[in-house]
């Protein structure tokens, strides 16, 4: 059986405790991975000042260099996984047996770090809005005739890393160019994106000192989570709740994004369907900036109607099919539960579903074995009704009618909006919600990312502040 080894600074370690990864379907171990104690990561991370001076030796260039050759690696390469090796298309078969994504959708996962390592210096150069990369050799350049410089707040990043989509783990790549070392705790079921590039970038030429590997429970989460300084960390609302106010971590929970369809023009919502179904739709409605509401001033039920149609026509197919567009379930009894729970909460007045008559099947479908919601729009009279703010790990829509005049402040906390709008007023007013992260003006879908500009903080802003500095001749 593969056996996945922690990594302590890049050295391979096995520990006697193991946890074993399932095939989704079977059930049939398909890797067991080595467990790290609190202990071990404690006594390891006293040790991140020294790490981190591997990476201070080399220039960003040299990083940047380092980030474009790790792609190719991480694309072609054979690569090691524990004892033995990994194709990239061991790699795509594993990923998708542990977590019930489909290969195709891997691939395109894949794409995307593969796309953020070769294009690393558009990256930074939208994280630090365009400051000189030399500032992080020298400490400090000038700047419009002044001197500016940036204290490092941590000598290392970590991150509590999910199971759910393998594209997230772009997000915490740029730490290595940004010279600071990495710790990671991979999610459960998918321990092999973040092993695989961490392999890359080895091969590439990075320290293999700046990157350590703890697969753990919530105790040693919560060690790295108090111990690196700076942290990520990926979750369900429960899981984010108790450190929401610890400015150490960087939260990335629900996204709750959403599609506007103001006023002046939902006279052609009709136009605007593929963007909303693209937003929905894509990457099995795995992602934080998935949209999983459209908010409208009228017609809500016409635009409901027609995205019912055309998710009715989504189907589940098998792992392997290159037209599969929804992921299965790794938990059966999982899938089940939120079906019923969606059902429980349509006996609420004010909400119904309406795909439920346009498909020829349950809501819940088992296909090969394998457990799929298939997608679903729920049209919302009311906006205060549960299901008009929930969100899901499958294409999922709640469209939201109600007064524009009120939407922005009752649509609540939102990663991603498009809004579909050429009224200045409204515009005016959108760019001034607090509760707007990232703002697409115009049919833009909500999982279009330019790469150069950061989806849910901003990691350089994180990881640096600027320091007072001055100096004399």
């Amino acid at each position: 059986m593969i056996h996945i080894p922690i990594l302590r600074a890049g050295k391979p370690y096995q520990s006697l405790e193991v946890a074993t990864v399932p095939h989704f379907r079977s059930g049939e171990p398909v890797a067991e991975v080595s467990q790290a104690n609190r202990g071990l990561i404690a006594r390891d991370l006293l040790q991140m000042a020294e790490r981190q001076q591997m990476l201070q030796a080399l220039s960003v260039r040299e990083l940047l260099q380092i980030c474009r050759a790790a792609a190719k690696h991480f694309q072609e390469a054979v690569l090691p996984l524990g004892a033995g090796e990994q194709s990239p298309d061991d790699y795509i078969a594993q990923l998708s047996a542990t977590t019930g994504m489909p290969q195709s959708l891997c691939r395109k996962n894949m794409d995307k770090i593969v796309l953020v390592l070769e294009e690393m210096e558009a990256v930074l150069g939208g994280l630090t809005r365009g400051i000189d990369v030399e500032i992080f050799d020298r400490g400090w350049i000038e700047q419009e005739g002044r001197p500016l410089s940036f204290l490092r707040e941590a000598d290392a990043l970590g991150a509590i890393l999910p199971s759910n989509s393998p594209g997230v783990h772009s997000l915490w790549l740029p730490a290595i160019p940004l010279k600071v070392p990495l710790v990671l705790k991979p999610g459960s079921q998918e321990p092999w994106t973040p092993f695989r590039i961490i392999q890359a970038f080895i091969a590439a030429g990075a320290p293999p000192e700046a990157f350590s590997f703890y697969p753990t429970d919530y105790g040693g989460a919560a060690e790295i989570l108090l111990r690196t300084g700076r942290s990520m960390l990926f979750g369900d609302k429960n899981t984010v709740a108790p450190w929401r106010k610890d400015p150490r971590v960087q939260i990335h929970g629900p996204g709750w994004s959403k599609v506007i369809i103001a006023d002046d023009k939902i006279g052609q919502w009709q136009d605007y369907l593929d963007v909303i179904e693209t937003s929905a739709v894509m990457n099995g409605g795995r992602s934080c900036i998935n949209a999983s509401g459209v908010w409208v001033g009228s017609r809500g039920r016409e635009v409901a109607e027609a995205l019912g149609q055309r998710f009715a026509r989504i189907e589940a197919r098998g792992i392997e099919d290159p037209d599969a567009q929804i992921a299965a379930f790794t938990n059966k009894s999982l899938a089940r539960r939120i079906s019923a729970m969606i059902d429980s909460q349509l006996q609420i007045p004010g909400a119904e579903d309406v795909t439920a008559r346009h498909r020829n099947s349950d809501r819940y479908v088992e296909k090969d074995g394998c457990a799929f919601l298939l997608p679903t729009v729920i049209y919302c009279e009311d906006p205060a009704h549960p299901l008009a703010h929930s969100e899901f790990l499958f294409p999922y829509l709640s469209v939201v009618e109600m007064p524009q005049e009120e939407m922005l402040p009752a649509m609540g906390s939102t990663l991603v909006a498009t809004a579909i709008t050429g009224d200045r007023e409204f515009i005016r007013r959108i760019f001034a919600s607090h509760n707007v992260e990232r703002l697409n003006l115009g049919p833009i879908p909500t999982m279009k990312i330019n790469w150069d500009q950061p989806h849910e903080g901003n990691l350089f802003e994180h990881l640096y502040r600027q320091r007072a500095f001055q100096m004399s001749g």
